[in-house]
């Protein structure tokens, strides 16, 4: 007993050590990056604002959320503390300016997160409909992955394209030079990551695992995390000469071994730090890398974050 108390007070000592490097980062360093003062005035139509014929794919900064379908997993108060990322629906998310969605799906196509499960993936499919329907300029990224320890969905990638056909941007690597007004009427990139399904193959309606990439790293703790990000952004090219998206998580995780294991209060140890990881990425010379996005509990300030950014790519500034 007394070796696990020890333990514990060592861990909480350590959280709290990487919780005040990023408070003395910021102090030191501040969070002022070209386009950072930049608010949208329609967070809903964002990308229209910023003329669809001059805004490139490779230009954008897009806001992205983890476990996105996640707002009504498991049992309120009992199991959803342990799983929830998201407070959103995926409509309200999409009206607030996210352009990224983390999606993951059992055998019988609902959205699940490890064991715990939500509503159907066609919530999902609807609630992007709608938002494509009120909407006429902007491009969503809907990421939808098998999740771990389960079997894909049966035919899942015929649905997908049933659903979503009208909508689907063809996987093509010369996406990444084309302003938005060149992809659309087409709205939608849709990455489909099965388990043991074939992949999506070159000119397909979907887009396989390999045009969205990312270096996850399972940890709680803040400084560990951001520097891990920094890291491998560092390792990549610059978005200008990429033909894949590549994905930024401001994101810390539950541990099993830190009694505090529901999501809120440990992934809050770097949900306030965005705009310091893109100050860093200037100060780091690798903001030209940034593409993807994404954290927990999205907001309307993280977005602007991001909209900011590539305000001031379009303009020439960054």
């Amino acid at each position: 007993m007394g070796s696990q108390i020890s333990k514990q007070i060592e861990r909480r000592k350590e959280i709290l050590t990487e919780k005040k490097v990023l408070v003395d980062l910021e102090e030191s360093s501040g969070e002022t990056y070209p386009g950072s003062d930049y608010r949208p005035s329609d967070r809903n139509n964002w990308m229209a604002g910023f003329n669809p014929e001059k805004l490139h794919t490779n230009q954008i900064v897009w806001p992205g959320t983890h476990d996105s379908a996640s707002n009504r997993i498991g049992i309120p108060l009992i199991t959803r503390p342990f799983a929830q990322c998201q407070s959103l629906s995926i409509y309200r998310q999409l009206c607030v300016g996210t352009r990224v969605f983390d999606i993951r799906v059992q055998e019988d196509r609902r959205v699940c997160h490890g064991i715990l499960t939500t509503y159907s993936v066609d919530v999902v499919i609807r609630d992007l409909k709608k938002f494509l329907l009120e909407t006429e300029s902007e491009i969503v990224i809907l990421e939808i992955r098998t999740e771990f320890g389960h079997e894909d969905p049966p035919e899942f990638d015929k649905y997908l394209e049933e659903q979503l056909g009208e909508y689907l941007i063809d996987q093509d690597d010369s996406v990444f030079g084309k302003t938005i007004a060149e992809l659309l009427p087409k709205r939608v990139i849709c990455v489909w990551k099965p388990r043991k399904s074939p992949a999506p193959k070159h000119g397909s309606p979907l887009w396989s695992a390999g045009y969205l990439k990312d270096n996850w790293i399972d940890t709680d703790l803040p400084s560990t995390k951001f520097e891990s990000n920094m890291k491998y952004l560092s390792e990549q090219s610059p978005v200008s000469s990429r033909k894949y998206f590549y994905r930024v998580e401001n994101t810390v995780t539950p541990q099993a071994d830190n009694p505090i294991v529901c999501v809120k209060p440990v992934t809050n140890r770097i949900h306030g730090y965005a705009r310091l990881f893109i100050t860093q990425c200037f100060s780091k010379g690798c903001a030209d890398k940034l593409q993807i996005f994404s954290t927990d509990f999205i907001d309307e300030d993280f977005v602007d974050a991001c909209v900011g950014l590539t305000r001031a790519r379009v303009e020439g500034k960054a």
